[in-house]
């Protein structure tokens, strides 16, 4: 099996580091030369990608914009498979099923990640224990899935979800987005100066995730823009009533609120099944 990944940043060349130490050869290509030259250097891949029809599997491991540009200006091999990694998945699918192509397509977003980016900070082992999601529809050809849940398995991955795209897009706004933002937002305020000594695990996790790059992070959010939003209005509704109760130094409220918080946070431990939400454990 021929494999290609576009896009050697920290997702692509984990992706062709994880694929490689399953004993696939791996191909790669990137737009800009130095992290291709990385790649080669430090044998994350085994070729630069020349001519994409000769691949059976392309990953695209590219921002949504530069995927969808990608892929309506290449030529791929007939019945190729080609997958991207977007954190949205409904623009993508969009655009593949705006015309007839001769690929078969499957949408797929690892849930893994550092707060730090670059192929420098690949590592094989990221996708380990992690989620893949997969979203398909009646379009979607099977035996392209059957092929991606395979090169999924041998990563490392110990989850599959299978879900639509606009399922994926609502869950994602809320389960990454939000929490890119609230991080974000977070760390605006004035106290975040001269906190050293002041901080411990909370505002560790608070505030990893505040550094991204907001030229990725911004198109998302523009790309998810419905789900999102009503995402950030209920929050703002729950902060605004936990404000109100401090605000009038209602005990027994506040209790309440928190008390439901923390109720809702232990039941989403448990894992329930849904109709339109298929959960697959790997190892």
């Amino acid at each position: 099996m021929k494999i290609c990944v576009v896009g050697l940043g920290i997702i692509g060349g984990s992706m062709c580091m994880a694929l490689k130490r399953a004993g696939y050869t791996v191909a790669g290509w990137n737009r800009s030369p130095e992290p291709l030259e990385f790649a080669l250097k430090n044998e994350i891949i085994d070729e630069k990608a020349v001519n994409f029809d000769e691949y059976e599997v392309l990953c695209v491991a590219l921002p949504p914009e530069a995927t969808v540009k990608f892929i309506n200006s290449t030529p791929f091999k007939d019945g190729a498979i080609v997958a991207d990694i977007c954190g949205v998945k409904k623009f993508i699918e969009d655009a593949v099923y705006s015309k007839p192509r001769n690929f078969r397509y499957v949408g797929c977003h690892p849930m893994a990640g550092k707060e730090v980016s670059g192929i420098a900070n690949a590592c094989c082992d990221l996708f380990d224990k992690a989620s893949m999601v997969i979203t398909s529809d009646s379009r979607t050809d099977r035996k392209a899935i059957e092929t991606v849940k395979k090169l999924t398995a041998d990563m490392g991955f110990k989850y599959i979800v299978e879900c639509s795209a606009e399922i994926h897009d609502k869950k994602i706004a809320y389960t990454s987005q939000l929490a890119h933002i609230v991080s974000n937002a977070y760390v605006k305020d004035d106290d975040i100066d001269c906190c050293l000594g002041f901080t411990g695990g909370s505002f560790q996790d608070m505030t990893r995730i505040a550094g991204v790059d907001e030229e990725v992070w911004s198109s998302l959010y523009l790309l998810n823009a419905e789900n999102l939003s009503k995402k950030i209005g209920g929050l703002i509704s729950s902060l605004q009533h936990i404000k109100n109760e401090i605000d009038c130094g209602n005990s027994d409220a506040l209790k309440c609120l928190l008390s439901d918080g923390r109720k809702r946070f232990e039941s989403c431990k448990k894992i329930t099944s849904s109709p339109d939400i298929s959960v697959l454990k790997l190892k």
